[in-house]
């Protein structure tokens, strides 16, 4: 059977190191914390690999109103939760 060959990749060489090497940016850190205004519970495919391991942070504030006192607020929340990134806590 013919292998089908995308992008110059096989599909028996596509690993993780493959996928980031396509993404966006794929020297950027991935995100410790994603900020989500306006209210949705979502992120709508918004860096979906690179969240796996963030941490969302939601607020009702709509993005053209979102001030540093938000920020703060949203830091604060990031600060007290357990980062286990995939494990249970113990």
């Amino acid at each position: 059977m013919k292998q089908l060959v995308a992008d110059g990749v096989k599909p028996d060489k596509i690993d993780e190191k493959a996928i980031r090497a396509r993404l966006y940016d794929p020297t950027m850190p991935d995100p410790e914390v994603v900020v989500r205004t306006s209210g949705e519970f979502r992120i709508s495919n918004y860096l979906l690999w690179q969240n796996a391991y963030s941490e969302l942070v939601f607020t009702d504030v709509l993005w053209p109103d979102y001030r540093k006192q938000h920020l703060a607020d949203a830091i604060r929340e990031y600060q007290s939760r357990e980062r286990r990134f995939g494990k249970v806590s113990s």
